[in-house]
């Protein structure tokens, strides 16, 4: 695998260290499959079959129209009852089992997992990774770290970052640029663009009612409404696709007769 130099000329001359610079992609696969194996350990995971082979299915259709390096797309279900989903650097993705239980239709499933695919598909974990990393130990150790690849390094340096959280939460930029792109990936995928709006409004009126049931999105999210503008333009030019699917309400009744999510007992 190659290896990547920086240069404190570099350093001096740009105000931005971009991600691309610091950590290839090769690199970012790697640190993502540590993470996903640490998320695994701290993260109660749904294991129905009929369930994660959906998710499976819509993330694989999704992960079509993503723009950008072809990741190896993982996608997984927490058990976990809050709406909330999350993706890691180089391609695993995370949906709660809480989206599923209260989504109203499939697009709406779909807008959560391509917002996700997006994050991925621009290097937002990558850049997270590289700010997180320059900060915790410096360009020297940080080379080290990422030198020593397929070992302890990049483990290392997932389990440190994932414990402090710093690549799950992404700045408002970040996250705007998921929305949009995540709104492409969506309607390009063959899905109703007015899930994504209608996740939003969804949300909205959850913490209006149980507050707890969103605390999880909103402590590493933007607030739905300063959103739901931007996304309600773009959608006025995207119209059409599939909005429901037999297969999802069959899926959404298996769930239900099933017994509650871990964090519920």
């Amino acid at each position: 695998m190659t290896r990547f130099v920086v240069t404190g000329i570099f350093l001096l001359c740009s105000a931005v260290v971009t991600a691309a610079v610091l950590v290839s992609v090769e690199e970012e696969i790697e640190i993502g499959r540590a993470a996903n194996e640490q998320m695994r350990k701290q993260v109660p995971e749904f294991t129905d079959a009929t369930v994660v082979k959906y998710v499976r299915d819509v993330g694989t259709r999704l992960v079509r129209a993503a723009p950008g390096e072809k990741y190896p797309y993982t996608f997984s279900v927490a058990d976990l009852p809050e709406i909330n989903a999350f993706s890691l650097p180089g391609g695993p993705v995370w949906i709660h089992r809480g989206v599923l239980s209260r989504a109203a239709n499939e697009s709406q499933v779909a807008a959560v997992l391509a917002h996700e695919v997006a994050h991925i598909a621009r290097r937002h974990g990558a850049d997270r990774l590289t700010q997180g990393m320059v900060a915790k130990w410096g360009l020297g150790l940080l080379g080290a770290l990422l030198g020593n690849t397929g070992g302890a390094g990049a483990a290392q340096a997932a389990a440190s970052l994932l414990t402090g959280g710093v690549i799950l939460k992404f700045s408002r930029l970040e996250e705007k640029e998921a929305d949009e792109l995540g709104m492409s990936v969506l309607t390009r995928s063959g899905w109703d663009g007015r899930g994504m709006v209608e996740l939003f409004q969804t949300l909205q009126r959850q913490a209006s009612r149980e507050q707890s049931s969103v605390d999880a999105f909103l402590s590493s999210h933007p607030s739905p409404q300063d959103r739901l503008a931007n996304l309600s333009a773009q959608l006025s030019k995207r119209r059409g696709g599939t909005r429901d699917s037999a297969r999802f309400r069959s899926v959404k009744a298996h769930l239900a007769r099933l017994p509650t999510s871990r964090a519920g007992r």
